[in-house]
């Protein structure tokens, strides 16, 4: 089970976004690599492509961000936090926030 998943609201720990709060968009490199909405954007320059009816210019293109430069945002805390993983006594594993001990994905 991975600790950070798609869909998971993330902080930047280190590098040139450092501070920047962003989801995440998918997990690449089996979470190695994370794509973060609105972190690590490098500009594009793509050329016109008139069959397709596609303007050429710049384009901001979000880059893979490495798990290791993030944390998982605890809202409570409003600040990030490691997570953990832990068996319930139905068997079910769910990811938990360590700082405050509270259980991140419960499925009723």
């Amino acid at each position: 089970m991975n600790k950070i998943k798609k869909g998971d609201e993330v902080i930047v720990i280190t590098g040139k976004d450092k501070g920047k709060i962003g989801s995440v968009l998918s997990v690449i490199d089996s979470g190695e690599r994370l794509l973060v909405d609105g972190i690590n954007v490098a500009k594009k320059h793509v050329k016109a492509d008139p069959n397709a009816g596609q303007q050429g210019g710049v384009v901001d293109k979000f880059m893979p961000i490495h798990h290791s430069n993030v944390m998982v945002y605890e809202p409570n805390e409003k600040k990030g936090s490691r997570v953990g993983i832990r068996q319930l006594k139905d068997g079910q594993r769910v990811r938990f926030y360590k700082t405050s001990d509270q259980l991140i994905d419960v499925k009723e």
